[in-house]
């Protein structure tokens, strides 16, 4: 932003964190520039527009529906907007969710409804993404967990306006450079996706297909498997390692909760796999005792055990690296002398369509024991999964590498996208000649 230069002359906005706007500005509660509808029905037809929180993406401002309606019933009350009205996402403000309406509909309580007057909606919107207006409606949130924002703190707050003509200027101005980014951001998530993918394929290729080109190949007579080398066996898993689960002591029992120190995996401790990709575990949010385990179906199993959870968040392998137990979200399995863990972790990894395919129900996914008990999977020499483990890893680690330093140019990219915006609504670089 270096080449955008500062307006002429500047003055107090009298708003500690606002600082100085320019002299010809003015500033003023955001009330004075718009005002809330309250309107609420429940009469909305099924067919109507409907905006829900998960429509908007966050921080961006835009607005991308999902497919299906989320509105829990037909009948559910909803909140009115009109076009041109803004739509601020009251619950959970930290996600920056703001968007101006481009039709009328029906939308989730869970938005404010804001109706502007002479100020432009889109100055308004652009205003409520700051990082700094974010901040001063979380200071008057209620609520730790699900923080909810209120009318009256956020029409409470100060925002400073040119005048009309000079806030199109802006605006125009701000759509072009940060449409310019938002194009940048879109192929570098394309770019990690297609590596993802990439990805995925080495790991299903390599633990089906083995590392060399040249092999005789084999129909395994297993469709997500397809054919292997000639010299592997294909094999059900449970007669290469102990296949086992997890369990939940009674809650109702206090005592089975007291000295609790074996570490117990369950899907709250998922984040460590899903979002991290971990391939070890060793830390769990809760943990349990030998009472609770000797009087429930809980196991403790030993380090180097392969887990999978199986239910909610279905199809994420780890190894445990310590002796664990976990809740009856897991399938885990003990390995024995032909199979090397890391392998069998790659394998559950290399199935991910093949578990996509087992998942049962709509809404609470899960793979049930029998299935798991029928998995099978190709098994080669110990020598050959030893390779195949070292030839993945060092694979694995150059495409995350590169996952890594394309995720932080396109973090950088957003940083530099909200400090644009709020130069802009702030006033900090003149924008009136470059709209």
């Amino acid at each position: 932003m270096s080449h955008y230069k500062p307006y002429p002359a500047y003055r107090d906005s009298g708003v500690k964190w606002i600082g100085q706007v320019p002299e010809h500005w003015e500033i003023a509660r955001i009330k004075r520039h718009a005002s809330i509808r309250t309107e609420r029905r429940s009469d909305v037809p099924a067919n109507a527009t409907y905006v829900g929180l998960e429509d908007v993406e966050a921080e961006s401002g835009q607005y991308k529906p999902t497919s299906g309606n989320s509105r829990q019933t037909e009948d559910s009350t909803v909140g009115i907007f009109y076009e041109q009205d803004v739509l601020y996402g009251k619950l959970r403000p930290y996600l920056r969710k703001a968007i101006v309406a481009e039709m009328d509909g029906a939308c989730s309580t869970e938005f404010l409804v804001l109706k502007t007057g002479n100020t432009l909606p889109r100055w308004l919107q652009q205003w409520l993404l700051t990082p700094d207006v974010t901040q001063q409606i979380e200071a008057g949130c209620e609520g730790a967990k699900m923080p909810r924002a209120d009318w009256e703190h956020v029409g409470s707050i100060e925002m400073p306006t040119p005048s009309h003509e000079e806030q199109i200027q802006v605006i125009s101005a701000v759509d072009r450079e940060t449409a310019r980014i938002d194009v940048l951001i879109t192929k570098k998530t394309r770019f990690i996706e297609l590596l993802k993918e990439k990805r995925q394929a080495l790991i299903t290729h390599a633990v089906t297909k083995g590392l060399d080109p040249n092999v005789k190949m084999r129909d395994s007579g297993i469709d997500w498997i397809g054919e292997v080398p000639e010299q592997w066996n294909v094999v059900q898993v449970r007669h290469v390692a102990t296949l086992g689960s997890g369990h939940t002591p009674s809650r109702s029992r206090p005592d089975w909760w007291e000295d609790c120190y074996i570490p117990w995996f369950t899907l709250a401790d998922i984040w460590q796999v899903r979002r991290e990709g971990r391939r070890f575990v060793t830390e769990t949010e809760e943990k349990v005792s030998d009472l609770g385990v000797a009087n429930s179906s809980a196991v403790v199993h030993p380090a180097g055990s392969v887990m999978l959870s199986r239910t909610a968040s279905v199809g994420f392998p780890a190894i445990m690296g310590c002796d664990m137990a976990t809740s009856q979200d897991f399938a885990v399995w003990r390995c024995g002398s032909r199979v090397v863990n890391e392998y069998l972790y790659l394998v559950l990894l290399g199935m991910k369509q093949e578990l996509s395919r087992l998942m049962i129900g709509s809404t609470h996914k899960t793979i049930y024991m029998p299935d798991i008990e029928a998995f099978r999977m190709p098994l080669p020499s110990e020598e050959q999964q030893k390779l195949i483990v070292q030839y993945v890893g060092d694979e694995l680690q150059r495409f995350d590498t590169l996952v890594a330093k394309t995720q932080r140019s396109i973090d950088l990219l957003r940083e530099r996208r909200a400090a644009f915006i709020t130069a802009a609504v702030t006033g900090q670089i003149d924008l009136r000649e470059s709209a």
